[in-house]
């Protein structure tokens, strides 16, 4: 390299490197429109990005799409069988959900750049518009049109994780509208204070890399308030109580470290050294964590837990979200022992406030995510924010500093200014939260809570009419059920329909006086029969036909 060569580049640059500057790959100055990014049918408007980095967005948003299923695997798993595909449904639909609300103008609440009041943007993307190839609010590496698209799957996913607050009691038309509006007024306002560039937070310099407050945060404290506005499940069906298929556990635990790769490792949004940094932090939190969870359920059980081993790498995932990208290797495996020690013991916290948290959303991922955020302040890194080429000496406007925390710069003011965020995050969505789930109970035809008798049935067939297992599970259940009789070589003996439980309650609630002692599909004071009217109408169907094929003597 001649002298000339590098004293323009410096001494450190080849001349074949990608681009060998802290920033973005293209000067976006240079633009035509630096609204859309440039006039598509006359210029490449992808000459601003470097397509390694797109492509990489975009698989990782496909990983992150794949925990909202995974979720529902989680919550199925962990409920009974009666209430599993319900709480399926439920991920499912706040990912559907979620995908309008933003869509038609989440993401413009969240990260309009116009809006300076550093609470919540305004309609300026309002559905999508002026939402094209221009570098995105949160990183220059990626066009505003792939950040929204990969931003709508972090909403999402903090929906699903929110919808095992209904676990086998809620219902399901007012848990779809409730998250439309939270969507609007809870997780826009909060992505917008720490995520978009004229946010309070992010001004203060608060450290959060991929959704400590937005995600976690939001996620614990609101499935909190919902539970509490719900109710508790009825004690007389929680005795004895156990996750039905753990199997089901440990399938949506591995999508879900599946999906925090690309949740965590994305949020650097380019295929770029902070990307793997942060893939090796989440990792090494939800191992350490994982550890941590087992051995703790061990002291007491004596026993090894998939369950326990399944939360601790959950609590140390959710850890590791806002701090993969700010803490050193070393520190991510302080940070899992000390998650699976502290979200292990917050799971009692509900007992004492006896709020249903039936899923611990509020220990594994409010606790948790309030501990990976603290951790930030103690070992956040300048040198690791530089990872990604574009953050390299990123200052803290508020300390005067480098961003970072007690590592490096040695910045000691991080620690009340995480503090704070956390406070004002946890308050915020717990009372927002809470008021519009009291304000959608009100409405007629929306209340929150299902009957004692859907309750006892199962959210399944109270509000699906569908199954987890169909015919498999509703057929031995009713066959292990059904008392004995002299008719056994017969297709089934006729059982008046509130015998056909073992549970003495449910034969209790189902036996009105209106109520009828025959087989058929309807009490003879009109009230529709409760329970397997599937594998009822298949067994009516069967008996039919045996008779038909039967000749008579």
């Amino acid at each position: 390299m001649s002298e000339s060569t590098q004293d323009q580049h410096g001494v450190f640059v080849p001349n074949y490197a990608s681009y060998n500057w802290i920033g973005p790959p293209a000067d976006f100055g240079l633009a035509t429109d630096t609204v859309t990014g440039g006039d598509s049918i006359t210029e490449n408007v992808n000459k601003w990005f470097q397509s390694g980095d797109q492509a990489y967005i975009l698989i990782a948003s496909a990983m992150v799409l794949i925990m909202v299923p995974g979720l529902g695997f989680l919550y199925s798993g962990l409920a009974r069988r009666k209430s599993a595909l319900s709480l399926m449904w439920a991920c499912m639909i706040a990912g559907s959900v979620v995908t309008f609300e933003w869509y038609f103008w989440g993401f413009s609440l969240a990260f309009s750049p116009q809006a300076t009041n550093g609470f919540i943007g305004d309609m300026h993307h309002f559905g999508l518009m002026r939402t094209l190839a221009a570098p995105s609010v949160g990183s220059p590496l990626i066009p505003s049109l792939l950040y929204a698209f990969y931003q709508m799957q972090f909403c999402a996913v903090t929906a699903a994780i929110i919808a095992g607050a209904v676990a086998e009691r809620g219902r399901l038309l007012p848990f779809a509208v409730w998250l439309f509006l939270w969507g609007t007024i809870v997780y826009s306002p909060v992505a917008c204070w720490v995520w978009n560039p004229n946010g309070w937070a992010y001004a203060w310099g608060v450290l959060d890399y991929a959704g400590g407050g937005p995600v976690e945060i939001v996620s614990g404290m609101s499935a909190l308030a919902y539970s509490m506005v719900l109710g508790k499940r009825q004690e007389k069906m929680m005795l004895n109580f156990r996750p039905h298929n753990v199997s089901f556990i440990l399938l949506g635990t591995v999508f879900l470290w599946f999906g925090w790769l690309g949740f965590n490792g994305g949020s650097s949004f380019g295929a770029n050294m902070r990307a793997v940094m942060a893939c090796w932090n989440t990792n090494l939190t939800a191992t350490f964590a994982a550890f941590t969870w087992v051995l703790l359920d061990f002291r007491l059980a004596r026993k090894w837990s998939m369950v326990g081993w399944c939360s601790g790498t959950i609590s140390g995932l959710v850890a590791a979200t806002p701090a993969s990208g700010f803490i050193p290797p070393w520190g991510s495996v302080v940070l899992g022992i000390t998650t699976g020690i502290v979200s292990n013991f917050a799971t009692k916290i509900k007992y004492w406030i006896k709020i249903d948290d039936s899923m611990d959303v509020f220990a594994e991922h409010g606790v948790a995510g309030m501990v990976g955020l603290m951790f930030n302040a103690l070992f956040g890194a300048d040198y690791i924010i530089g990872l990604d080429g574009v953050n390299g000496g990123l200052e803290n406007t508020t300390t005067g500093t480098l961003a970072g925390g007690w590592v490096s710069p040695k910045n000691w003011r991080q620690f009340y200014i995480q503090l704070a965020y956390i406070l004002t995050c946890t308050v915020y969505s717990f009372v927002m939260s809470a008021i519009l789930a009291y304000a959608i109970n009100y409405i007629p035809g929306l209340h929150l809570r299902a009957s004692e008798e859907a309750e006892l049935l199962g959210m399944d067939d109270d509000q699906l009419g569908e199954f987890a297992y169909d015919y498999v599970e509703v057929r031995r259940d009713y066959l292990a059920w059904t008392p004995a009789s002299k008719d056994s070589a017969g297709i089934d003996p006729d059982i008046a329909q509130e015998h056909r439980h073992g549970i003495p309650e449910h034969s209790a609630m189902l036996k009105k006086d209106e109520l009828s002692h025959s087989s058929d599909s309807t009490s003879a004071g009109g009230l529709p029969t409760q329970g397997d009217r599937h594998g009822m109408a298949a067994e009516e169907q069967m008996k039919h036909e045996k008779d038909y094929r039967e000749p008579t003597q």
